[in-house]
């Protein structure tokens, strides 16, 4: 039986898609992720059921308002409604009763706190690769702060990431049943949206073909490189805590759920070059695929996600080597070396991939970073039923290798740049900093608000509210319940677990 979604999930989505997401660094995750407990995964369990569905009623919202009869293709009303079932199932899923000494326990503040007694996360910083309103959620709502109150960046409570709680008390099994089934929950709404990138190159191609075109225009760019920046952030963030829930990485030191503290780089670009250049060989017929050159110190680590680096160097690797054998002809019998080399400086580590593969006109630069563009002569098909991962998918031809690459590496507050020499060589560069906030795909601010659209603080109202925020996200109930006269608003915004 086909899932159809109801006209009072359709309001619900509507209501949800008007509060902003919220902003998480990747060095908050791993504070957060060191020593997840019952308590603390069900907090964490609280904070996506709030925060997956505004993300992904954004979506749902953006691609039911796509021009030019583009939200009308087969594929992109599939993907619609994929991000639909997958919000009814967060929002619908029943939370566990629990008596007020529990939620006491779960709004108290940890022991081991640094911070006047109450354990803080660290505060994240802007990404320095995000120019304000470049990846913005809510492009109908472009003057405010998605959620349809006007106002600046600095006027608004940043909202922090998971709260850390007193686990001194063994827990109620009801919570850990609880994080069971959230998490199962995730994980099928993680498998269902596997495909989504294939599924809308799909349907873009769809789109051309119906409207005979060429390429596709600013709008649609723009809406792409939200759409996908977004899919990485709530995959990122559902990733980690399935990881989390299930404690299969407990056993490796290094890693805090999928974030891996001390990513080595040599051995995932060594693990790149081999792949990149077994897909040529395959492709091309090749005995021996363009040699590659690998300059990079073999201790150099930082942190990152594994999985996203060996995606971006696979990728720009491919094209680097498909230019190399494409210009200089597969019947040569020795082609020019590709080279990587890595540089660590005090804030950046910088990878640059060059090749002698012929260079990019500069009139045609622009379009490398376009969706679809792609120099293959046939574009094609994709199974409409293909299951598979983005790290996986099939996607020679369509032209997204480099776009989705520049964007993996942005949203963790780096950059893919390229530089070419026309006739000669070209090189992408690879810019990777360490401590910087997530994209979270907002419209220019952050604020503080509860999904079930009850509760809204901004730094508009008084410095009362402000300290009552900050006390909140921290976890101090008793200064709750002191100084809900100050606000209104605040009373009951933890009552409901």
């Amino acid at each position: 039986m086909s899932w159809k979604k109801s006209e009072m999930l359709v309001d619900t989505i509507k209501h949800y898609s008007s509060f902003p997401a919220t902003g998480v660094s990747l060095r908050q995750m791993v504070q957060f992720g060191a020593n997840p407990s019952t308590g603390t995964l069900f907090r964490a369990s609280q904070f996506l059921s709030e925060e997956l569905p505004i993300r992904l009623a954004h979506r749902v919202r953006e691609l039911d308002q796509l021009p030019d009869g583009l939200n009308e293709m087969p594929s992109i009303k599939k993907v619609k409604d994929w991000y639909a079932q997958s919000f009814e199932e967060i929002t619908s899923l029943p939370r566990p009763s629990l008596s007020q000494d529990i939620r006491d326990r779960l709004l108290r503040p940890a022991k081991d706190g640094q911070q006047n007694g109450v354990s803080m996360l660290s505060r994240s910083t802007t990404n320095p690769s995000i120019q304000p309103g470049t990846y913005q959620s809510s492009p109908w709502e472009a003057n405010g702060n998605g959620n349809g109150r006007g106002g600046g960046r600095r006027n608004v409570v940043s909202r922090r990431y998971y709260a850390t709680v007193d686990d001194g008390v063994e827990w109620p099994p009801e919570l850990s049943d609880y994080n069971k089934r959230f998490a199962q929950t995730l994980d099928v709404i993680k498998r269902r949206h596997d495909s989504v990138v294939t599924t809308m190159a799909q349907g873009i191609l769809e789109y051309k073909r119906k409207r005979q075109r060429m390429q596709i225009d600013n709008n649609i760019q723009s809406f792409l490189d939200r759409f996908y920046m977004s899919r990485i952030g709530i995959r990122m963030l559902i990733g980690q805590h399935i990881a989390l829930t299930d404690q299969k990485q407990a056993a490796e030191p290094n890693y805090v759920g999928i974030i891996c503290t001390k990513t080595n780089v040599h051995e995932l670009a060594q693990e790149a070059i081999e792949n990149a250049r077994f897909v040529c060989e395959d492709h091309y017929g090749l005995f021996d695929a363009p040699k590659v050159q690998l300059v990079c110190k073999p201790d150099l680590t930082f942190m990152y996600v594994p999985g996203h680096l060996s995606h971006m160097l696979f990728e720009t690797l491919k094209n680097s080597l498909r230019a190399v054998v494409e210009t200089h002809g597969q019947d040569k019998e020795e082609f020019p070396v590709t080279k990587v080399v890595v540089a660590e400086g005090k804030e950046d580590i910088t990878i640059k991939i060059s090749d002698e593969g012929g260079g990019i006109p500069r009139s045609a630069i622009p379009l490398v970073w376009t969706y679809m563009y792609t120099t293959v002569e046939t574009t094609p098909n994709l199974d409409p039923d293909f299951n598979k991962s983005d790290f996986k998918a099939p996607m020679a031809g369509f032209g997204y290798g480099l776009p989705i690459s520049r964007l993996y590496a942005r949203y963790f507050g780096g950059d893919l740049k390229l530089i070419s020499m026309e006739g000669s060589v070209s090189s992408l560069v690879f810019l990777f900093t360490m401590d910087f906030e997530l994209t979270t795909i907002t419209s220019g601010s952050y604020g503080w608000a509860l999904s079930r659209g009850l509760v809204q603080l901004s730094m508009s109202q008084s410095v009362g509210a402000r300290e009552v925020s900050e006390r909140r996200q921290a976890g101090d109930a008793q200064s709750l319940m002191n100084e809900e006269h100050l606000n209104p608003l605040v009373k009951g915004v933890d009552e409901e677990f």
